[in-house]
């Protein structure tokens, strides 16, 4: 046990199996909707519906596998903390770019399904190619472009999170009282929980919140468990279950996001080393954020590999090792194992995929503007001068107006417009490119 009296478990230190079950079903708790969420939106929103289920026991798998990567280690491969991985909200606007590109092509399940894994799969190795020059890349990608890339993120979610309260998207009841209704009691639910001074109902809001709202929903006839019937319980892993393919307008935006989750991948580490009391300094700090992106971008390699969406380290459960100062890598190995074992179960994806929308609206809504305020808290981090205020204005006039007035872009060629009609890639461009361009004030 650690001699730290804010540290119960220290690294390298090895709870009993009770405290370690009890301390990774926590863990769960925290990321479990975390790494559901992404395959549901994205899933429901490019009429995969189909396909959901093994999804997200792909998502769940997955996150274990990585999971156990980053706390093990190999080599150089992993950070060697409980760097909980789970499928990332920063792809999903890209994705769903990308899902209707496809789908306008005339494109089925499998072949969106299959871009998008190709994409993301050689999108993985930029990431592990960055994690080798992580502090030159820092140099380039500052806290204003990162920033400006995060909030666009928060913002263009919003947009897919409040059509899920209203009903989803082309649905027949779209707007229906009965679905704001819903949507508002669990979003309630969630504002009330996270203004507790209980830190666990405070962790446990996003999950408390959709459980009570599939209750209300179950008791007003709105949700049903009658398609599990005769389902498959087990399943395993299908590598390349939808095959590969590559389009390279496609691929342009992915690319960006995986520059800068890096970065964010980093921060993550160094706030989890933090909580952990390592030092964030140092040759033994540099090779554990080193170690991490690399482990990070060759889980989004094995995400693609066994069919679900790229990893990325989750910041939520860095705040379950403060609140239960439980730092012991090894409980980091339960938590994988919990994860793989729910993701062999396809009937935990048939349920969970028949949450009704607006429960899961009500839910995202507040998740996806907390990355908008996530992104803001980024840009106030330093003061703003003239520069960054054009820098900002620019990157945020361009992304936005792409995400408001799409049909702006109708007579660009075919090449430009697929690379600029998500707002998350304008946004991210322009703020880097004017950052190389326009020269930092001379200090007085």
């Amino acid at each position: 046990m650690s001699k730290n009296p804010d540290v119960l478990y220290g690294l390298d230190d090895k709870p009993g199996v009770k405290q370690s079950m009890i301390s990774a079903l926590q863990h769960i708790l925290a990321c479990f909707v975390g790494v559901i969420t992404p395959t549901l939106i994205i899933g429901g929103a490019l009429g995969l519906e189909a396909e959901v289920p093994y999804l997200i026991s792909m998502a769940l798998f997955v996150s274990g596998v990585s999971t156990f990567i980053q706390a093990k280690t190999f080599g150089q491969v992993g950070c060697g903390l409980i760097a909980v991985q789970g499928t990332s909200f920063a792809f999903v606007s890209a994705l769903l770019v990308a899902g209707f590109t496809v789908k306008n092509r005339g494109g089925g399940p499998e072949e969106i399904l299959s871009i998008m894994y190709g994409v993301c799969l050689v999108g993985a190795f930029i990431e592990i190619l960055v994690s080798q020059f992580i502090e030159k890349v820092k140099r380039v990608i500052t806290p204003l472009t990162t920033g400006i890339v995060i909030t666009t993120i928060g913002v263009s979610l919003i947009k897919v999170g409040f059509a899920d309260l209203a009903g989803g998207f082309n649905s027949e009841n779209f707007g229906a009282l009965s679905n704001l209704g819903l949507g508002l009691f669990v979003l309630i639910i969630i504002i009330a929980m996270n203004v507790s001074s209980n830190p666990w109902v405070r962790l446990s809001a996003i999950t408390i919140g959709m459980l009570a709202g599939s209750v209300l929903a179950y008791a007003l006839d709105l949700l049903s468990f009658s398609n599990t019937v005769g389902l498959t319980i087990f399943s395993l892993p299908i590598p390349f279950k939808y095959g590969l393919n590559f389009d390279f307008e496609i691929f342009l935006p992915i690319a960006l996001i995986y520059f800068l989750t890096a970065l964010e991948t980093s921060g993550d580490i160094t706030a989890n080393s933090l909580f952990c009391r390592l030092p964030i300094k140092g040759e033994a700090y540099i090779k554990r954020i080193k170690g991490g992106v690399l482990a990070d971008g060759i889980n989004s390699a094995i995400a693609a590999v066994f069919n679900t969406f790229p990893n990325t380290t989750f910041g939520q459960n860095n705040a379950v090792i403060q609140m239960t100062g439980v730092a012991s890598r090894y409980v980091g190995f339960y938590i994988a194992g919990f994860l793989v074992i729910l993701g062999l179960f396809p009937v935990i994806g048939w349920v969970l995929q028949a949450i009704p929308k607006p429960v899961l609206g009500g839910a995202t809504l507040v998740m996806f503007a907390t990355i908008a305020v996530a992104g803001i808290k980024i840009l106030g981090s330093e003061p703003i001068d003239r520069r960054k205020s054009l820098i900002i204005a620019c990157s945020f006039g361009a992304g936005l107006g792409v995400l408001m007035v799409p049909d702006a872009l109708q007579g660009l060629p075919l090449f430009i417009k697929n690379i600029v009609s998500s707002a998350v890639t304008t946004a991210g461009f322009t703020a880097i490119i004017m950052s190389l361009l326009i020269p930092e004030p001379e200090a007085r």
